[in-house]
């Protein structure tokens, strides 16, 4: 444990997990807080933790809340993010020391819930999908905190790729830059979060948590500090068409830049005006995907263990 010590809050049952070298999977919070509606974003989150413990795992939902980071959340939290009845702040790395020093209620993003992870002693992170580098950021400079956390801190991350809604192309070869290992769960193609292919390549395929769970070690092991990205297509029966969803994010583009949008809110109106113009496909995909990546997150945190 470092420094950060007093500013750590395990649950009991986390702790309890993590001294007897239990399973436990990390999961984020901005998706009750900034993701979904109410009441669907708790029901979301409950089930989540749910899928997590069906393989045996113990779930640790991250969020900041009186000062300290909550690795572990009571369903009181989880409904106190979610119901809007308060703000919420959206929290990367940047944004911890403020909202821990404020005291401020904020749920946590792939960046900061990695951080949570990493201090608890966590190895495994469920989530949707990662950010990355954004279309024009040839002109912006705009990329995701989540490649720069990915480099540094050594969680493995089970997602169904990076938001299609980014330059998958230049989040590819940013991930290969810095040196974070792309494993394709049962593909050989990254998947494009929405969609289960991207034409994009992974570094290599595994098709099982035993071998997945002993490349993170091998790296751990080799003092390579970082995390390692496990690439998990979104399920056949909910996935989209590439084609159609690339139209839909097109106009929402389009649309998003008429409106003079921009920065950190690009990301939550895109995703917004993409479920609309797909008449809610894309928000089937995406709660299929998050299920699908906390099932194996829960079989690979058991793999670590073994």
């Amino acid at each position: 444990m470092t420094d950060a010590a007093g500013l750590l809050a395990l649950a009991p049952e986390v702790s309890e997990a993590l001294a007897a070298n239990r399973s436990v999977v990390a999961l984020e919070s901005t998706v009750i807080a900034q993701g979904l509606p109410y009441p669907e974003n708790v029901a979301t989150a409950l089930g989540l933790e749910a899928e997590v413990r069906a393989q045996g795992a113990v779930p640790a939902t991250v969020a900041v809340m009186e000062g300290r980071i909550r690795v572990g959340l009571a369903e009181s939290a989880i409904e106190r993010l979610g119901c809007g009845r308060e703000p919420v702040a959206k929290l990367s790395r940047r944004d911890l020391p403020i909202a821990l020093a404020r005291g401020e209620l904020g749920a946590t993003t792939v960046a900061a819930t990695m951080i949570g992870a990493r201090l608890a002693g966590i190895r495994v992170f469920a989530t949707g999908g990662i950010g990355g580098v954004h279309r024009g950021a040839q002109d912006s400079f705009d990329i995701s905190a989540d490649l720069a956390e990915l480099a540094r801190t050594s969680v493995a991350v089970v997602c169904a790729g990076a938001k299609s809604i980014l330059d998958l192309g230049l989040t590819r070869e940013l991930l290969e830059t810095l040196g974070i290992p792309v494993l394709g769960y049962g593909t050989g193609e990254f998947p494009a979060f929405y969609a289960r292919t991207s034409g994009l390549a992974v570094d290599v395929r595994v098709d099982t948590p035993a071998e997945a769970a002993r490349i993170c070690r091998t790296k751990w092991q080799l003092g390579l500090e970082g995390g390692i990205l496990v690439a998990n297509p979104v399920p056949e029966a909910e996935a989209m068409d590439p084609a159609e969803i690339a139209r839909a994010i097109e106009r929402a583009l389009v649309e998003a830049k008429a409106s003079g949008i921009f920065g950190k809110e690009t990301t939550p109106y895109l995703l917004t005006r993409v479920k609309e113009l797909t008449g809610g496909a894309s928000l089937r995909a995406n709660l299929a995907l998050l299920r699908n990546n906390a099932r194996l997150a829960g079989r690979i945190a058991v793999a670590l263990v073994q």
